[in-house]
């Protein structure tokens, strides 16, 4: 049984095997996303001879694929992000509020991603636009920051929003900072009504439309009576809206931010083990407290495949947005505004560029700065540096 496990090894092995039995099954894109984390750090994407000032030891360094699914490219997207988001942080109190679709409609979701979970982040953050700015709550302008998942702990399909929102608003005059109480931001039993009302008249709308299409045993949704019929069930649910005590302080937001915004189905540290009877893994049963939520699970491989690419996302879909005070091109000017009447002090604004970080570990041997001595071009092998018999070590940057 093998002790060190990653998505990447699940696909090289049993990969070829799963594209052939389901041929016909699987968008470009899937495909795509199977062959990009395959080849991700390896040589079939090139890559870079690094070697030690100090000491000449050198490493080869293999490309990353980039793509926002691979469980090992995420670290340095997040990285590059968070310092972009951490200049927008005010010095207010922050809620996590989570946005869920009912599973009747996940099953709709899942026929119509990029139409159905569109319309998810567009009737959660109009719900929390306008139930803040009604008097009778918060009665101010709000920001929001919504990232999409689509999963829950064991890769089943559980498309959901979580929403980073800071404790208050501006006045709808523009005069004044509102701010929430300091546990309560918005009643969650008013969100959940407005976002079933709001959600389901618009789906309604996109099935009179012809914009939604069913496959197998959904296909006879196609029928309006029979997609009203599915839908009636779900009108009478309550849906939960859940929002978290606010957090500790900006740090607490940041750290929580790291751990959200370029997550994937599964890290590669879940995985426990990858042999012949399937994919091992941990998971957490959220049906559960304390230390009983912590699961093992295995899977067959052809099924844990299976699950890891229901979560593909359509080309081009943005998973993470902005809503409110932080939308587009009026982010700067609402967030000057928001710090004027809080009375706190801009962030420094940095004319010039700062040269970007280095990542790279240092040198193994001595902790000596490692540079760049080669770059070799996809599924070349570099030549290596002058002094063949100095030591090197193969890593991925």
């Amino acid at each position: 049984m093998r002790t060190s496990v990653e998505v990447a090894d699940i696909f090289r092995a049993a990969g070829p095997a799963y594209r052939a039995a389901h041929a016909g099954h699987l968008s470009l894109i899937q495909f795509k996303v199977m062959s990009a984390i395959e080849h991700c750090r390896t040589a079939a994407l090139g890559g870079h001879v690094e070697a030690c000032e100090d000491c000449g030891q050198w490493r080869i360094a293999y490309n990353s694929c980039r793509n926002r699914h691979c469980p090992k490219c995420q670290g340095a997207a997040a990285r590059t992000w968070l310092a972009e988001r951490e200049a927008d942080l005010l010095p207010v109190g922050y809620f996590h509020v989570v946005f869920t679709l009912p599973a009747e409609i996940a099953d709709i979701a899942f026929h119509n991603k990029a139409l159905v979970y569109d319309l998810l982040f567009k009737a959660a953050s109009e719900t929390m636009l306008t139930i803040a700015a009604d008097p009778k709550h918060l009665g101010a302008r709000i920001g929001i920051t919504a990232v999409l998942h689509t999963w829950g702990s064991a890769m089943t399909h559980h498309p959901h929003v979580h929403m980073i929102v800071p404790g208050g608003g501006i006045a709808p005059d523009g005069k004044r900072w509102v701010s929430s109480r300091p546990a309560f931001l918005l009643p969650v039993r008013v969100l959940g009504a407005l976002f079933r009302r709001l959600f389901l008249t618009r789906l309604v709308a996109l099935h009179d439309a012809g914009c939604l299409t069913f496959f197998g045993s959904m296909a006879h949704f196609t029928e309006r009576r029979a997609f009203l019929r599915q839908l009636a069930a779900v009108r009478k649910k309550r849906w939960v809206v859940y929002a978290k005590a606010p957090f500790a302080g900006p740090d607490a937001v940041l750290a929580y931010l790291s751990r959200y915004t370029h997550r994937v189905a599964i890290s590669n540290r879940r995985l426990i083990a990858f042999d012949e009877s399937g994919v091992t893994f941990r998971y957490r049963d959220y049906r559960r407290d304390g230390a009983d939520r912590q699961k093992v699970m295995t899977l067959a491989t052809d099924e844990f495949i299976r699950r890891f690419l229901l979560h593909v996302l359509p080309r081009g879909f943005h998973r993470i947005r902005h809503y409110g005070l932080l939308a587009g091109s009026a982010r700067k000017a609402s967030l000057a505004r928001a710090r004027e009447l809080l009375s706190v002090a801009a962030p420094p604004d940095e004319n010039t560029p700062n040269e970007p970080d280095d990542f790279r570990p240092p040198c193994p041997c001595c902790g000596g700065r490692m540079i760049i001595i080669e770059v070799f071009e996809r599924r070349k092998p570099p030549r290596g540096p002058p002094d063949t018999s100095a030591p090197n070590r193969e890593t991925s940057p």
